[in-house]
């Protein structure tokens, strides 16, 4: 059973957990090696120099140069061209990107409560430098007149995207509104700013909160060891020798819910885990939900959007709202049927117990196990013995080996943030170093949820160099215990080739200039999601499925029940991800500006598409980080990995048909799509690699929602 929730993240300042605020020390005297040049390996972050203190005064330097730089452009004598304005404006804001990439990530890994205080003293600060260079209006008439001008400036296609999209960012961000319109979309934007980092800190606080202790020894009936010793191992680390704990990161929650044959208890932690920021208490989200999406809708409007989803999709593949709702409900016509069918499976079971009940929320990933068991014969935890961590990890690199003729080789001597951080080396075909890549795998107190992969730094060319990038995996799968390696489960080793897909398009981007770096916002999920299939193929199992103790590998007829399994439950995992995706848009295709009552409007959605009682959507509103946390990144984009999992099915299907491993197809996908990035329009890139649009059939048939030629 795989459910996979994972996260892309780019440069912006990221909330994390809540604490009590202090004031930051004063630096001590000396540098700040922030703003030192960084002489260690590969001129990585020099961590072990770094102290919290640092980060402030280094913010703040860099808010005041990327000024300075950007004051110099826009009152440069000469005339506008694409060197003196656009390029240049690129090149801006150096020292504040290098010291804000590593506070956002440690932010996002390894935070505190002191760096809590600093985002939110800093979040205003680079608002206000974002609006002040979107809105500068000398700034915006050089590159006004550069736009104007471009069909006899003799640029590169390259630099024509590059043009058109910043652009259509000044213009995007409030360049061409009056005075009194700007200074209202500042306030608006200053607002939302700390509202997203206000929602991000409740949730970290109540996911962190809670713990269902269990005191009693038959109360983990149905539990397999491995769970068993994770409580007892919680519990103890808690000082509750003796007993044992579970919590809602995810590493604890599911397997709980998968196997607990006490439903009272799975009640509770479910319960606690679908309420989270829902209890009409400081840490309640609800509020903030409906302020933040009234405040887009007025955002839209006064920049010409008739709704906040209008102004976000115009920007991507999808282009309009239309486009989006349109996939969503035919996706969810099959996905609903097949959902009832499952469900019907379930109580068909339940009906057989002693004392029968109706299928609720909390018995489906309990009885989804037990329905698997019998129609497969696969056990989850007879699987798991083959998938310990470190050769799961080989496994991904072994694919990248062979798609693209990378090697990754291991190098403790780079400074990292943590013990549990690994750094490699990462060299192309010709020996040459790609990348650098740090992996972070296990939950911590100071790790926000989920799963997502980052930068330290971005890829560009300077004086035609290419700029080595600083790549990072980041996510919170089960730890070791005493007897036993780091085993995943079916859903982990699927997360983690999925990070490693979005680390790869970091790594292989070959971008003239670092704002090209980003995909759409409904096509940065290509590269991650199509690395997937590699993960289950038996040719690829074959290498990395291996039996932690015996060094077996997996037998072939595991393998076949994993095939068979491939498509079962997909209309719970399709049907529970599509609700959120549906909530998503219906938050943000309001129009206007009136907060709403969020129990009510989240009923009302989904009344509108009759979900079944039994089921909650992937996240609800208090608890949707994605849309409504940070600076909301996949706001009326939750979509997005559907979206993408449409083009991901139809170019898979290439790589069916030529061989999983085929060197052209392979060798496309590389030069085509990962090295450009946002270089060029993103179906352009796809056509480019496929020779046509994708299609939705793939999909559906690799979901079992419809059998193929039907």
């Amino acid at each position: 059973m795989k459910r996979v929730v994972a996260v892309f993240i780019g440069l912006a300042l990221l909330a994390g957990a809540p604490g009590s605020a202090q004031t930051p020390k004063p630096v001590t005297a000396g540098p700040n090696p922030l703003l030192e040049p960084w002489t260690t390996p590969f001129g990585v972050p020099p961590f072990a120099q770094i102290r919290t203190e640092h980060f402030l005064p280094a913010i703040t330097e860099g808010i005041a140069r990327q000024r300075a730089e950007v004051e110099a452009i826009a009152s440069n004598p000469a005339a506008p061209t694409f060197a003196n304005t656009i390029a240049a404006m690129e090149h801006a804001g150096e020292v504040l990107s290098r010291v804000t990439s590593v506070f956002s990530n440690l932010q996002s890994a390894e935070t505190t409560p002191e760096l809590q205080r600093i985002n939110r003293e800093v979040a205003p600060l680079l608002t206000a430098l974002r609006d002040d260079i979107r809105m500068n209006p000398t700034l915006f008439g050089r590159v006004k007149a550069v736009w104007e001008g471009r069909a006899q400036a003799g640029l590169t296609p390259e630099q024509e995207k590059l043009l058109g999209d910043t652009y259509r960012e000044f213009v995007r961000g409030g360049a061409a509104l009056d005075a009194e319109s700007k200074t209202r979309l500042r306030e608006l934007n200053a607002e939302l700013a700390m509202l997203g980092i206000k929602f991000g800190d409740n949730l970290l606080h109540d996911t962190n909160a809670y713990r269902l202790v269990i005191e009693r020894a038959g109360d983990l009936a149905g539990l397999p060891p491995s769970v068993v010793a994770m409580g007892a191992e919680a519990a103890a680390k808690a000082g509750l020798e003796g007993k044992w704990v579970y919590t809602l990161h995810a590493p604890s929650i599911w397997p709980f819910l998968q196997y607990a044959d006490n439903r009272e208890l799975r009640r509770q932690i479910f319960t606690a885990y679908t309420t989270r920021n829902d209890h009409g208490d400081e840490y309640d989200n609800k509020a903030i939900a409906a302020k933040i999406a009234a405040l887009r809708v007025e955002r839209a409007r006064l920049l010409g959007y008739e709704t906040h989803a209008h102004f976000v999709i115009d920007e991507n593949m999808a282009k309009t709202p239309g486009a989006v709702t349109d996939l969503l409900s035919r996706l969810w016509t099959p996905t609903r049927e097949r959902l009832l069918e499952e469900a019907a499976a379930q109580q068909a079971l339940i009906d057989k117990e002693p004392a029968p009940f109706a299928l609720a929320a909390w018995d489906w990933f309990y009885y989804t196990e037990k329905v698997q068991k019998a129609r497969f014969d696969l056990d989850e935890q007879a699987v798991r013995p083959y998938f310990a961590l470190d050769r799961v990890r080989e496994g991904a690199f072994h694919v990248a080996g062979r798609l693209f003729g990378l090697t990754f080789v291991p190098r403790p001597d780079l400074p990292v943030y943590h013990p549990e951080v690994k750094g490699f080396e990462v060299k192309d075909a010709d020996g040459s170093t790609l990348a650098i890549f740090y992996t972070d795998y296990h939950p911590r107190p100071g790790k926000r949820g989920g799963a997502w992969s980052s930068t330290f730094r971005s890829t560009r060319l300077v004086d035609g160099a290419r700029v080595v990038p600083i790549v990072t995996n980041v996510c919170n799968f089960s730890r070791p215990t005493a007897a036993e390696p780091a085993l995943l489960t079916r859903d982990e080793v699927q997360t983690l080739f999925h990070e490693f897909g979005h680390a790869l398009a970091s790594m292989l981007s070959r971008v003239e200039f670092r704002g090209q770096g980003r995909y759409p916002r409904d096509f940065v999920e290509l590269p991650s999601q199509i690395m997937e299939n590699w993960a289950f193929e038996p040719e690829v199992l074959a290498v990395y499925a291996k039996h932690f103790a015996t060094g077996e590998t997996i037998p072939m007829t595991l393998v076949r029940k994993l095939q068979e399994a491939d498509t079962f439950n997909q209309g719970f995992l399709t049907g529970e991800y599509l609700a959120a995706a549906i909530l998503d848009m219906d938050w943000h295709l309001l129009t206007a500006s009136e907060a709403r009552e969020v129990d009510a409007f989240e009923q009302a959605s989904m009344r509108r598409i009759d979900l079944p009682s039994f089921m909650v959507p992937r996240y609800r509103t208090p608890y949707f980080n994605h849309i409504f946390g940070g600076l909301g990144g996949y706001s009326a984009g939750y979509y997005n990995y559907i979206w993408a999992d449409v083009i991901v099915a139809d170019a898979f299907q290439l790589f069916k048909e030529k061989g999983i491993f085929d060197p052209a197809t392979a060798a496309s996908l590389r030069k085509d799509i990962l090295e450009r990035g946002g270089s060029e329009d993103a179906m352009t890139l796809y056509k480019r690699f496929r020779g046509r649009e994708p299609g939705i059939e793939p999909l559906l048939v690799k979901r079992g929602l419809k059998k193929p030629g039907t």
